[in-house]
């Protein structure tokens, strides 16, 4: 067991200074005061930091993504100590673009290798195309049957590199989903990739006003990538809808038409949207290419983990959101919209995933995933197999 001495505690709410009991890999306690025999149990004193859940990055490229410009521009795998020095302990895997030269076998098997490295991960089944690619045959069957799948995706609309996928074969991907989510007790989350395409969200729109999925089925992801989209997904957001912002960019390229995920938590929070319904997630490992007019690649960077937190610190810091209503788009939101029951919340029961953090400046001190501890005081102490 490890107890965590005097943090002050968000959950995420702000709960005061509390201690927490670790063990067996859950949350034992949350209470102040908390005194077992140092025989029993690890000390870790955590006086003057803050912990907080351990952050739920829903949208990570495990085993690479990208190729849009050739073999070479495939990026790759994911590593455990980028996965840790983000403070993330929950990683939801996709494929992307490329369904063909990466299988949704070798998603699942990279999945249970960061498992068995320390963290904990699920998988979305298929990739851009529609009809949806899955391991078993069918949506629901890899639902059903394959216990990291909790939903469908990345599927892209609005982008020159989707399937075009119509709206039949759109609402029946989605129904699909919805029905082993049903039947396996699992979300059935639908992950949206949005491009830069001038129908935007249309699809989605048409879906929940046409038939009887509704919006809880649904994350569209790159809200955030350009002015118009962005202004559509608050409108989306505001009509009961769900909207994710990628937090990496292409370093040294600061396109005026990208909304800041920091910026632009605080402006759906302002336009009235509950943070329940909004997301950030890193879009790690994933190509950040850059195409010219003719559609061309003509530059590209990988994505990173890290930026998750660094958006949300700057939410916090230089856009004056609440870190407990800040912390909310990368802990309850996700867990709560994925349906993963322990995660996501300090509390007894809870798995045992704590991040602490230094009040000076919010950056990520210790990492605790499943009641073990990966970083502490900024040293790595867990790495990859084959780092």
């Amino acid at each position: 067991m490890l107890i965590l001495k005097n943090p002050e505690v968000y959950t995420p709410e702000p709960l005061g200074r509390q201690d927490l009991l670790l063990g067996g890999g859950r949350i034992l306690r949350v209470e102040p005061g908390i005194a077992i025999p140092e025989r029993y149990c690890e000390v870790l004193d955590a006086s003057g930091l803050i912990a907080v859940p351990g952050f739920i990055d829903a949208h990570v490229h495990m085993v690479g993504g990208g190729g849009e410009g050739g073999f070479a521009t495939r990026t790759p795998e994911l590593m455990l100590s980028a996965v840790i020095r983000g403070g993330v302990t929950t990683v939801v895997g996709c494929l992307g673009t490329d369904g063909v030269s990466r299988t949704m076998g070798n998603l699942v098997a990279k999945a249970r290798g960061l498992d068995e490295e320390g963290v904990s991960t699920y998988v979305y089944t298929g990739h851009y195309e529609v009809p949806v690619q899955t391991l078993t045959g069918s949506i629901e069957g890899d639902l059903l049957f394959i216990d990291k799948v909790v939903g469908v995706g990345e599927v892209a609309v609005s982008d020159h590199r989707s399937s075009q996928p119509s709206f039949d074969a759109f609402a029946h991907a989605a129904g699909q989903a919805r029905r082993g989510g049903m039947l396996s007790g699992k979300a059935g989350l639908v992950n949206v990739h949005l491009g830069d395409g001038p129908r935007g969200l249309d699809l989605l729109r048409r879906i929940l006003a046409e038939t009887e999925i509704p919006a809880t089925q649904f994350l569209p992801t790159h809200c955030n990538r350009n002015r118009r989209l962005f202004a559509e997904s608050i409108d989306y957001a505001r009509a009961g809808g769900f909207v994710d912002l990628t937090t990496s960019t292409i370093p040294d390229h600061e396109d005026p038409e990208e909304v800041r995920p920091g910026t632009g938590l605080r402006l759906l929070l302002e336009a009235g949207v509950d943070p329940a319904h909004v997301t950030f997630t890193s879009d790690g490992q994933g190509s950040l290419p850059l195409f010219d007019e003719a559609g061309c690649i003509c530059g590209l960077s990988v994505g990173e983990v890290s930026s998750l937190f660094d958006e949300v610190r700057k939410a916090v810091r230089v856009e004056g959101v609440p870190l407990e209503t800040a912390l909310q788009v990368v802990t309850t939101s996700p867990a709560d919209l994925l349906k993963l029951g322990r995660k996501g919340r300090l509390a007894a029961g809870m798995d045992a995933d704590v991040v602490l953090l230094d009040p000076a400046d919010l950056s990520i001190h210790t990492v605790i995933a499943r009641g073990r501890v990966m970083m502490k005081a900024g040293r790595l102490l867990v790495k990859g197999t084959f780092e």
